[in-house]
């Protein structure tokens, strides 16, 4: 199984909404103009940011749903492991707008909460105010996440039907400096060994979804590495989101991915490999775990988030074989109805 490279820009969809199957396939940097329509109550966009640090994880997620906008941060402290998640829903996404290309800005606020991030072309300037975030002190991020114009990221398209469709766009192992402070304490974080990775995404899904996703950045061999591994929501497409970024450069994994783990108790080592070849083989450490449900009825939604280490072996395009010790990142086993 081998996607399309895409290298000029496409439309994701028609006029009337349907998937435009010239833009299904993959890239090296977001080629889709993402122009999701119709279909009322079926759209999803997010654009989900994760920093890790030495010290933290922070993240914090902007999304829309058509029905509502949901804005969710939270914070891990790698050292205490005191934990905090908050969330703000929005009905109906009132003055929450998400744009159509990755690297356009976002700005919004929404009763005392402040979210800018400001995109150019070398860097995305973040910032965020989230007031009352515990003990009724606020969480303020000041960030810069750097982008080399050679970085090259995964992005791809999903294809279920002409009607059901997914445009993500994974910025995997981005250096990043600045400050993260709250009630615990500031971060101080440098790029030399801070990363941020961005998920954005954009379609229209399935009301009955599954999926894994695993990330992780840091050095193995010399080289900064990022790693993206996707499961389940792929399945039957022909289309993958699995890749691995090495000094900027993407190496494309066209192959399914195979995630062993316990379900009865998701700490316990996971397996995560492809099963006909050797490009991918590595076994997940899990250091903590987010759990994050909640149930509407029509609309429910439950996540198990690990972070910990990734160690075992990856292959690039090219037949070298990397090995990977104690690489901090995450993996996470999600079902929804939505």
């Amino acid at each position: 199984m081998r996607g399309k490279e895409i290298t000029r820009p496409v439309k994701l969809c028609h006029d009337d909404g349907t998937l435009n199957h010239e833009s299904v396939g993959w890239s090296r940097h977001p080629m889709i103009l993402c122009n999701v329509n119709g279909s009322y109550l079926r759209k999803k966009k997010w654009n989900y940011w994760c920093i890790t640090g030495p010290e933290a994880v922070f993240s914090i997620t902007v999304s829309h749903f058509d029905y509502a906008a949901v804005i969710f941060a939270y914070i891990l402290d790698l050292q205490t492991f005191d934990f905090v998640e908050k969330s703000i829903i929005v009905p109906f996404g009132k003055g929450v707008v998400l744009p159509d290309n990755v690297q356009d800005s976002i700005s919004l606020q929404h009763k005392g909460l402040r979210v800018e991030i400001e995109e150019n072309n070398h860097a995305s300037n973040f910032y965020v105010l989230w007031p009352n975030f515990k003990n009724n002190k606020p969480l303020e991020v000041d960030l810069s996440i750097h982008r080399s114009p050679t970085h090259e990221s995964l992005n791809v398209v999903i294809p279920w039907s002409n009607e059901r469709y997914q445009f993500t766009s994974k910025q995997i192992a981005l250096p990043v400096q600045g400050e993260i402070a709250w009630v615990e304490g500031i971060y101080k974080l440098q790029t030399r060994h801070s990363f941020a990775t961005l998920d954005f995404g954009r379609g229209k899904w399935p009301y009955q979804s599954k999926w894994n996703w695993g990330a992780a950045s840091g050095f193995a061999e010399g080289y900064r590495i990022g790693l993206n591994l996707g499961g389940q929501w792929t399945s039957g497409t022909g289309q993958t989101e699995n890749g691995i970024i090495i000094d900027h450069q993407l190496h494309k994994i066209h192959d399914e991915i195979e995630w062993l783990y316990n379900r009865r108790d998701y700490t316990k080592p996971w397996v995560i490999h492809t099963p006909n070849d050797k490009q991918i083989k590595l076994m997940f450490e899990p250091i903590f775990e987010r759990v994050s449900a909640f149930n509407l009825g029509v609309v429910k939604s439950m996540v198990h988030q690990l972070f910990g280490y990734y160690s075992g072996t990856v292959e690039t395009t090219d037949g070298e074989s990397i090995q990977i010790d104690q690489l901090f990142g995450w993996a996470e086993d999600h079902e929804a109805r939505w």
